[in-house]
């Protein structure tokens, strides 16, 4: 990893806490710890994770409950959660995933396990963002597309309104030099008007089998859940 890579760990048995501080500080991470959700509510804030391994039955604020504040939260809403837990029943875990969790692993869990987790939802939650990034740039081409179109009609306005000037104006030779240089822009400007049409219409095919990045993330998450 070229960034190193932050991680809070959410957890009340200080044993675990201590284990993953080591193991992943050795890997690189950046570690941050908390007991409670309390306490990781106000780590978020100051830390900015990356990603958070979060215990789900604690003290305070239950792994649940933080899960709900922050995905609340446009501001961390996109931070990944890998969530533990004692309970390996499906309901809950279907639960953790609706609540916005990214990843379950149930207790007692193996460190090589957890380690390839981290690092996929590391990996997926990249690609969600250049994902993200490609889709505004897109948008941001389109918008220009459609802005420059309404600009080309109000620019063939006024080359009407120069042609008619022309026309008023007896016949001489520069006269016609005039009217040949505005036959040439009006046709340059067909033909950017054309290519423009064409990228929009095209844009207009690929949007209607279009799949949005909040509903790729809710496939991906159901199938992650179905494994």
């Amino acid at each position: 990893m070229n960034t190193r890579k932050k991680i809070l760990i959410v957890d009340d048995e200080q044993i675990n806490l201590e284990f993953f501080e080591v193991m992943l500080s050795k890997l690189g991470f950046v570690v941050e710890e908390a007991t409670d959700g309390v306490e990781a509510l106000e780590k978020v804030k100051k830390f900015h994770p990356d990603l958070i391994l979060l215990d789900n039955i604690m003290p305070r604020m239950s792994g649940w409950e933080l899960t709900k504040i922050l995905k609340d939260d446009p501001k961390y809403r996109d931070i990944p959660i890998i969530m533990f837990s004692a309970l390996d029943d499906v309901k809950d875990k279907v639960a953790g995933f609706e609540l916005g969790v990214d990843d379950y692993i149930t207790k007692p869990f193996n460190f090589s396990e957890v380690l390839a987790r981290i690092k996929a939802t590391l990996r997926n939650r990249e690609l969600f963002a250049q994902i993200a990034v490609r889709e505004s740039r897109l948008s941001l081409a389109e918008e220009l597309n459609r802005d420059m179109k309404e600009n080309l009609a109000d620019f063939v306005k006024s080359i009407d309104e120069l042609d008619g000037a022309i026309a008023q104006i007896s016949e001489s030779t520069q006269n016609k030099v005039l009217t040949e240089k505005t036959q040439n822009v009006r046709k340059h400007i067909a033909e950017l008007d054309a290519r423009i049409e064409k990228t929009i219409l095209e844009w207009d095919d690929l949007k209607k089998n279009e799949i949005g990045l909040s509903v790729l993330e809710t496939q991906i998450r159901k199938f992650l859940d179905q494994e």
